[in-house]
């Protein structure tokens, strides 16, 4: 007998067992690790929204769907859980009364409420018992979120409630403590979960997906592996292959440049790059690439202003569109504190010279160093051997903090940053634009600033 589904919004999934295993899990906490379009939040968004329209054991069921930040919570969440439920199980048969635009909560028919929270704010889950719990993207929120809020609100006495942590890989950090807890408890409470991307998506996305990434990140991404990133920042980065002589004398006036800025006062740089055919003799090099072919480099007493004059006397006359990058803070040293912000100054000295030829893409948020790391070694060399990004070696400052940048030794990915370090800001800025340019999460959505 076929069982018609709630609403269209329930489509059939494809069969991976180890995926199905989770979904079944009776086991009160999961960890599902697992890499990207695998499936793990469909099936985590389907076991929450089936345990809350069953949840009969209290009048106010109270079950949590969350990721890092509201917005992105809202994203993976929200459009989703509202086409799960037809009308008549929402509360009151109406979605006047079953949905809370404000404050992002659905009540169905049996009073249980499906609410969606940002854990940059995490305190918000407690008060009320929490009955049951999806976090997605684990990895990339607090540890503390777990352990000082989200774990104490599922422990109201006769009144315990259940969590799945859901997310890919991100390091060797709290998500993989974590992990390795689930996989080693004997208690009967925890289980670990994961599969690779390639039992679910089609051979050619996972061809493709091999085809753009370094081969850490795409077991990071793919196969859900908790690498360990240890030694060098940019892993792929090699001087024989990625420093070419004379890229700028292939500069195009008319074509587009990218300047990527990182705001320091010693140094003040900003990176200049221009996509273009590749001319050299390197077979792995693709036939299209992108190029870092100039440098600011001010070693003292530089501010954003001087940095913005320097571009214009090396850049001035560039007659095409100009895309600007980097650090979304603004900066809190040097200009900043007297003239505005840096990217008021920016948009002051660049904008009034290029005028409508330039545009900002500063998102609202930086992203994770392991994001820009991830997006600037899978440029620099995929999984399949392909390199798509080149700097002039005239670029030395670049090609030295390519060269030189190193991890926290045992951390999980962070960029070491010793004190008096010339070191990091350069390639700071540089993959701030590539990680816009060239993100790993294609999908997900990035909210721009308006300067």
């Amino acid at each position: 007998m076929t069982v018609e589904p709630l609403t269209k919004r329930w489509y059939d999934l494809r069969y991976v067992k180890p995926a199905v295993d989770y979904f079944k899990s009776a086991n009160r906490f999961n960890v599902a690790w697992a890499g990207r379009r695998s499936g793990k939040t469909e099936k985590a968004k389907r076991r929450l929204w089936g345990k809350a329209k069953t949840f009969f054991k209290h009048p106010d069921g109270r079950f949590i769907m969350a990721a890092p930040t509201l917005r992105q919570a809202k994203d993976i969440f929200w459009k989703d859980t509202i086409a799960a439920f037809p009308v008549d199980m929402l509360y009151g048969g109406s979605t006047r009364t079953g949905i809370s635009y404000s404050d992002n909560k659905i009540t169905l028919y049996n009073g249980a409420c499906i609410e969606i929270h940002g854990m940059d704010k995490p305190e918000r889950v407690e008060g009320a018992p929490v009955d049951g719990l999806v976090l997605d993207e684990f990895g990339n929120c607090k540890k503390t979120a777990w352990t000082e809020h989200i774990r104490p609100a599922l422990s109201t006495v006769n009144r315990e409630g259940w969590a799945d942590l859901i997310g890919v890989p991100e390091g060797r950090n709290h998500y993989y403590d974590l992990s390795q807890e689930a996989l080693r408890d004997d208690t009967g409470e925890w289980a670990g979960h994961t599969w690779f991307s390639s039992l679910v998506i089609a051979p050619k996305e996972v061809a493709a997906a091999k085809n753009d990434l370094d081969e850490l990140t795409y077991k990071q991404e793919y196969e859900g592996s908790f690498v360990s990133f240890q030694g060098m920042a940019y892993h792929a980065f090699s001087r024989e292959k990625h420093a070419a002589d004379d890229l700028r004398k292939h500069y195009k006036n008319t074509k587009e440049i990218q300047i990527c800025f990182d705001f320091n006062v010693a140094p003040g740089i900003a990176v200049i790059c221009q996509d273009m055919p590749y001319r050299g003799s390197n077979d792995a090099v693709a036939m299209n690439i992108g190029a870092a072919i100039g440098e600011v480099w001010i070693p003292r007493n530089s501010n954003t202003e001087i940095v913005c004059n320097k571009i214009l006397q090396d850049w001035g006359d560039h007659k095409g569109t100009v895309s600007v990058f980097g650090d979304s803070t603004g900066g809190s040293r040097g200009t900043a504190k007297t003239q505005g912000s840096d990217w008021e100054i920016i948009r002051d000295i660049l904008g009034r010279h290029f005028g409508q030829r330039i545009s900002y893409r500063i998102p609202k948020a930086n992203p994770s160093v392991r994001a820009r790391l991830n997006a600037v070694n899978s440029q620099l060399k995929s999984t399949t051997g392909v390199i798509r990004y080149l700097v002039d070696r005239k670029c030395e400052h670049l090609v030295k903090d390519l060269e030189g940048v190193t991890l926290v030794e045992g951390g999980s990915g962070e960029i070491e940053k010793p004190a008096n370090s010339e070191l990091t800001h350069i390639s700071d800025a540089f993959g701030y634009m590539m990680n816009v340019r060239f993100p790993i999460d294609k999908k997900r959505k990035v909210s721009f600033q308006q300067l």
